[in-house]
């Protein structure tokens, strides 16, 4: 079976001086137009194309690489605004379209947006949807507490920042847990916290519980080491200060130095932590 709006690898029926006919089987024969071809193709060859149709509704097939396929969740930049919708770049000459009825909130020509790549059977065209909830999946039995996914960050909320993890299901980065700037588009490396019962899932950034102090306690305690003896910071430092000399959050820095501070291994003091003489 041949998909628009995805790869495809098509033999070869004919060439013409404008390009190649390639089988799309039950979707008939199909051009690959000459610019796209790379080196010389023959009848019976084998050739990996994008399928789409172009600004005429003619089927046509691409070697260039979109930035999404048809069931992707993609960060897009809006080319255009028109009377029946946006227009975003996505890697192809012609630019995907966002009907105003698929778009959660309005939007402008140069903003960055995390689309879904759709396909509608009955006019055989792709179209892009921030209506992200409409086809996300609820979480799932392939999913538990703890595992490690990827996130592409959608946008930052009152709570923090909304994702799509595993290019599934959709998920939330509480501002908490955040110690840097993220901004829509940005693919991160995540855990679930908690799948909730609607469905969705918890975030953080990093691994929870206690078994990953340990390793970034006895981290902690080297660069004091290297440090003298002393470090100037504490519980009032800024998120991002923390994570400039350390790369580690502010949540994760106050559970290593409570690790260290019950072992006596450290002494707090009001501008900074200080190793004890036994360490």
């Amino acid at each position: 079976m041949t998909e628009i709006g995805r790869f495809n690898v098509l033999k070869v029926l004919k060439t013409v001086d404008f390009g190649v006919y390639l089988n799309g089987k039950e979707l008939g024969e199909i051009l690959l137009p000459k610019r796209y071809i790379k080196k010389p193709l023959n009848e019976g060859d084998e050739v990996n194309v994008f399928i789409y149709t172009d600004s005429d509704d003619r089927l046509v097939a691409s070697t260039d690489q979109p930035l999404g396929q048809e069931g992707d969740f993609v960060a897009l930049t809006v080319e255009a605004i028109t009377g029946v919708g946006a227009f975003m770049q996505w890697g192809l000459p012609k630019d995907l379209f966002v009907p105003f009825a698929e778009q959660q909130s309005p939007l402008e020509e140069g903003e960055k947006h995390v689309v879904y790549i759709a396909f509608d059977p009955s006019s055989k065209r792709l179209y892009g949807s921030t209506r992200l909830d409409n086809f996300a999946y609820h979480a799932d039995e392939t999913l538990e507490n703890g595992m490690k996914v990827n996130a592409l960050v959608v946008k930052s909320t009152e709570l923090g920042y909304k994702c799509i993890v595993n290019n599934m299901f959709l998920g939330m980065l509480y501002a908490n847990e955040v110690f840097k700037p993220l901004t829509a588009g940005d693919k991160i490396t995540c855990y679930i916290s908690q799948i909730r019962e609607d469905g969705k899932l918890d975030l953080l950034l990093q691994e929870p519980g206690y078994s990953r102090i340990d390793p970034i306690a006895d981290e902690l305690l080297k660069k004091l080491r290297n440090q003298n003896g002393f470090l100037p910071l504490h519980d009032k430092s800024d998120p991002e200060e923390i994570y400039a000399q350390l790369g580690i959050s502010k949540k994760a820095f106050k559970q290593a130095v409570g690790n260290l501070y019950r072992q006596k291994l450290i002494t707090l003091e009001t501008n900074g932590i200080r190793l004890t003489k036994q360490s």
